[in-house]
């Protein structure tokens, strides 16, 4: 797996199997089983349908060619739609699985549409013009790629919290499935939920996979019948070929999605090749390749965004200046040294969030840090000021470093930039993130902010630096922006339930007083 992402189109949620067949499954069970993927199909429908429905009706369609046509337009896009998207394998998770490629066949698959919408109009004479089946497809581009976003983030978020996870086992007992458990583990978002680990025991001791270990290899069918997984994860070195052989042909004819682990880390799937040898599988690695034209590029874009955004965003960092100096008169902004890019110091700006004195403060507070490893963060740091809370939850105190990315300090998309207190407990190959200028925002804040992992941290900046593109900066800024929306969604929900909690407290407290016996007082 090149980076931690959260499938968007899942397409089940637990298979239930027994024997070395597909189980029948009632009507029921069969919508429990495909219920996010009922899901997506329904807000990609929304997401096709609106967008057309703007174009016919707020241009001159409707008034030339009528109501009717119109919606039967509307209808024909829908389907046409969802089958360019089926065309481009985006109902599959292991397809959408991962932002860049979802949002390239995205894209052709808007293209296909518009295509498609043009034919039915000219076969059926519907009297549609180019720029409205074009326009149609370009605003269902920008609708799909909200509504999945969206969705997305629903998805990460209900993983978070133990829900639509699918049930797998590990077969393999080696280093590599130990790594994956790991994985799995730290990413709850993927949705990989580890049931047990079948292999050779020994093996499962020497890699600390002793408490998963359930059986051996040879009687991973059964095991993964009696234990209803809805797919397995092999680790080819772990296993002989023949067995390794049998066993993939055994699971799909049980109906369970077989993936199989390659021991590469730290590589884009992009730079992955099949290339098979007198009909042997195998995968050639193509090197990392970035022009002169891609940095030239980067380095326009950087300039460009960052000009654009603090133009627009002007207003909004007056206001905030201005909150934060009738918060407790301090100064607004903050300056902090930190590594950049070839290992060299400068000031990172932000608008300060914390105490004048937080910087003293910070070794008193080393032991309450809930971090793994040398960063530090603490959820309720009492150092955070009131305005702080709200500018570190929707990420506005990081505005001012579009000024250092206008002094080409930093980069719209890179590696967070660290401390140099946490750049000292840095491994050499962990170093190697200074060869790139670091961001705004990056893979890890996308992927990964709030878990603890240091590994996290280390793998996908790692994986950043070594698959740098021009792709991955746009999918990295579209799923910030996801981040954010869901950030100031969840801020608002959390304090509807507060204030709900309260005045719930409230109520009962009133109720309380009223029907509790009152005290007698004596008379004398």
């Amino acid at each position: 797996m090149s980076s931690a992402q959260a499938s968007p189109c899942e397409v089940s949620l637990d298979s239930h199997t027994s024997g070395a067949a597909p189980a029948r499954v009632g009507p029921g069970g069969l919508l429990r089983r495909h219920k996010l993927k009922l899901v997506l199909i329904l807000l990609d429908s929304i997401a096709i349908a609106l967008a057309f429905f703007i174009i016919l009706f707020a241009g001159t369609y409707v008034r030339d060619a009528g109501t009717l046509r119109a919606f039967v337009l509307i209808g024909a896009a829908v389907a046409c739609g969802l089958w360019a998207e089926r065309s481009q394998g985006l109902m599959l998770a292991r397809v959408s699985a991962v932002r860049v490629v979802e949002l390239t066949r995205l894209i052709r698959a808007v293209a296909l549409l518009a295509v498609a919408v043009t034919l039915i109009d000219r076969v059926f004479k519907l009297d549609m013009r180019i720029r409205e089946s074009v326009g149609g497809a370009l605003l269902s581009l920008v609708f799909l790629v909200a509504t999945r976003s969206a969705y997305r983030a629903w998805l990460v978020y209900e993983r978070s919290r133990g829900n639509y996870g699918r049930r797998i086992l590990l077969i393999g007992a080696d280093e590599e499935s130990a790594r994956l458990f790991n994985l799995f583990s730290t990413h709850r978002e993927l949705g990989m939920n580890v049931v047990g680990v079948v292999g050779d025991r020994t093996e499962a001791m020497i890699n600390h996979l002793d408490h998963l270990w359930i059986g051996p290899a040879t009687d991973a069918a059964t095991i993964a019948a009696d234990h209803e997984v809805s797919g397995v994860v092999m680790s080819p070195l772990a296993l002989p070929t023949v067995l390794l052989n049998a066993m993939i042909r055994e699971m799909q004819a049980m109906g369970l999605h077989v993936h199989l682990t390659t021991g590469i880390a730290g590589i884009d799937a992009r730079r992955l090749r099949s290339l098979p040898l007198s009909y042997e599988p195998l995968l050639y690695v193509e090197p990392v390749n970035l022009s002169p034209v891609q940095l030239a590029m980067k380095r326009v874009s950087d300039l460009v965004g960052s000009a654009l955004v603090l133009v627009l965003a002007s207003p909004i960092m007056l206001l905030i200046a201005l909150l934060i100096k009738l918060d407790d008169h301090g100064p607004v902004f903050f300056l902090q040294q930190r590594v950049g890019k070839k290992g060299k110091s400068f000031g990172v700006l932000k608008f300060r969030t914390m105490a004048v004195d937080a910087e003293a403060r910070l070794a008193q507070l080393k032991a309450e840090n809930e971090r793994i490893g040398p960063l530090f963060k603490m959820e309720r740091d009492p150092r955070v000021t009131g305005i702080g809370r709200f500018l570190r939850a929707t990420s506005l105190d990081e505005l001012p470093q579009l000024i250092n990315v206008l002094r080409g300090e930093m980069s719209l998309v890179g590696p967070r930039p660290a401390l140099p207190s946490e750049v000292a407990h840095f491994s050499p190959d962990l170093r190697q993130r200074e060869q790139v200028l670091p961001g705004i925002t990056g893979l890890w804040q996308v992927e990964a902010r709030d878990n603890p992992s240091f590994e996290a941290y280390r793998r996908l900046d790692l994986f950043y630096v070594e698959n740098w593109s021009i792709v991955l900066d746009l999918v990295i800024m579209l799923g910030t922006v996801e981040q954010l929306v869901t950030k100031v969604v969840l801020l608002l929900v959390r304090r509807e339930r507060k204030q709900d909690e309260g005045s719930a407290a409230t109520t009962v407290a009133q109720v309380a007083s009223v029907v509790a016996p009152q005290p007698q007082v004596a008379h004398h």
